[in-house]
């Protein structure tokens, strides 16, 4: 097989960069996204000055604000950050279209015989970085290696704002001295089980027999030595079509009040749906999620006749199964979602309600087109309005609590 060149880029604490980039008084500052700091949420992302603090992804804000009260506490808008990631990847779709998005902020890039078109592959890497910094005031660090995984590896380990290339032939002496926690797909539970077995080392994992870790981690665990030296023929492959869509959120307090959930779920069902519409997708299941105060969660979903991207058919289907829940279980409610799956293009069926189901077209195209013009919150349901004296609006749109960032 033909050497490959493999880039791996990932932009640098990215949450926290979009909102430098944008606001330039908050770059050399400990910043945190996430939330405000006296409500209830997680850390998203943290700037290194936050980092030297302790602070870290995934964090409760109110563990961050003790660690750092001096950070500033932003709650951050999903769709600055999506705005950025499509800049982001059409640079690099500049300079090669293999390309395989890994998130909303790292991609895979297959290099090979590119790198000729700009000098060498560290040229080349060079003028992504610059081309990120320049147009989007952003920080990518990149790892260059002949495999995925080791590129991967190297741009982490290059962090922040660095590059690192592994030659071919050196991979495994690049990853012997590494952690094990260092290699992808290791989490802390795994680590803990390698540990215990005397392995501490990406050099020591690699010399373990395949079958003795089978036993433990199953298929998992007979791939690992192999890894650990560097090893991984998996392509560059372009990004799948999403399987399901969804959209949830945390309440700041646990809530019990009929009306407001009921007006949140109709707010995420359209959410939904047009996004089922930008992607010409209809879809033939849907489900909600709940959580409780006590973190109990649960999911109903139902499967339809027909597929569907209407609003009002997701909305009230998810209704059904909020009413339902709320008459069953009196427990304050922590998070709410929706959620759609089953996912293929529109294709109609006659059928007795087809006018009905026009009209509903029709009329979600036209909001569609409205909002698009002047906002998602320029057109809304007397339900959803609501809403409007509980969440703050930004740019035309609702902001939601974390992890209502992840959409």
């Amino acid at each position: 097989m033909a050497q490959r060149t493999i880039m791996h880029i990932d932009l640098d604490a990215f949450f926290v960069s979009v909102e430098q980039a944008l606001n330039p008084e908050l770059r050399g500052k400990p910043v945190v996204v996430g939330g405000k700091p006296d409500h209830r949420g997680v850390v998203a992302a943290a700037s290194y000055e936050a980092r030297a603090f302790g602070l870290h992804s995934g964090m409760p804000l109110v563990t961050a604000v003790r660690l750092c009260p001096q950070a500033i506490f932003i709650e951050g808008n999903y769709h600055r950050y999506s705005e950025a990631s499509l800049k982001f990847m059409a640079i690099l779709a500049d300079f090669s279209p293999f390309l395989e998005p890994v998130g909303i902020d790292e991609a895979y890039l297959d290099a090979s015989g590119f790198e000729s078109l700009h000098g060498t592959i560290h040229q080349m890497a060079l003028k992504i970085k610059k081309r990120v910094k320049d147009e989007l005031g952003l920080v990518a660090s990149i790892g260059i290696a002949s495999c995925k995984i080791v590129a991967k590896v190297a741009s982490d380990h290059s962090k922040p704002d660095g590059l690192i290339e592994v030659p071919a032939g050196q991979e495994a002496d690049f990853f012997t001295p590494l952690p094990i926690g260092k290699l992808p797909g290791i989490g802390k539970k795994t680590e803990q089980v390698l540990k215990g077995l005397g392995i501490a080392t990406l050099g020591e994992l690699a010399k373990i027999s395949p079958s003795a870790l089978k036993n433990r981690f199953g298929t998992f665990g007979e791939e690992l030595p192999r890894l650990a030296k560097g090893i991984d023929d998996r392509a560059v492959l372009p990004p799948a079509e999403a399987k399901s869509i969804s959209r949830e959120t945390t309440f700041p307090r646990d809530t019990s009040d009929r009306d407001f959930l009921m007006a949140t779920l109709r707010y995420l069902a359209e959410r939904v749906g047009a996004e089922l519409r930008e992607h010409n997708k209809q879809a033939r299941c849907i489900s909600i999620k709940l959580r409780y105060d006590d973190f109990t969660t649960i999911t109903r979903r139902r499967t339809l006749p027909q597929p569907t991207d209407a609003d009002q058919v997701i909305f009230q289907t998810g209704a059904e199964f909020l009413r339902a829940a709320l008459t069953a279980d009196k427990r304050a409610v922590r998070l709410i979602g929706t959620g759609v799956s089953s996912l293929n293009e529109p294709a109609r069926q006659l059928s007795l309600l087809e006018i009905t189901d026009r009209r509903l077209e029709k009329l979600n195209r036209a909001i569609d087109r409205i909002r698009d013009k002047y906002g998602f919150t320029a057109i809304q349901t007397g339900r959803t309005l609501r809403l409007k004296d509980i969440f703050p609006e930004h740019g035309g749109d609702y902001t939601l609590p974390t992890p209502s960032l992840a959409r």
